[in-house]
């Protein structure tokens, strides 16, 4: 089992910008995804942005051109910088990591981000 630890979040004011990280520890082989999720109050948790070990990118639609995910392998850890932010953007969210190979798949804790004048 992969352990999640997250950082990062907290509140700011729209158009401002936010940094979350993650950082994935235990057995893993060389080919991964990292990910952020979010999920919003009674709403389903919908993929914002993933990276494969590889450096492949996706990202969803409402957030292409404002956030930008990007990873360190060696340490283990991706990060999602989140500029342009809108108060739709606030929900939990969650660090994903999926290892392609061992079929196993962690989620992190969640961290709170709130977009609020």
């Amino acid at each position: 089992q992969v352990q999640l630890v997250e950082s990062g979040g907290g509140l700011v004011q729209p158009g401002g910008s936010l940094r979350l990280s993650c950082e994935a520890s235990g057995i893993m082989s060389g080919i991964t995804y990292m990910g952020w999720y979010r999920q919003a109050p009674g709403k389903q948790r919908d993929l914002v942005a993933r990276i494969t070990s590889g450096g492949a990118t996706t990202y969803a639609d409402s957030v292409k051109g404002r956030f930008t995910i990007s990873r360190d392998n060696a340490k283990n850890t991706a990060s999602l910088q989140m500029n342009s932010l809108k108060p739709e953007d606030t929900a939990v969210y969650y660090c994903n990591f999926f290892d392609v190979l061992l079929l196993k798949e962690s989620w992190g804790q969640g961290t709170q981000v709130t977009v609020s004048s």
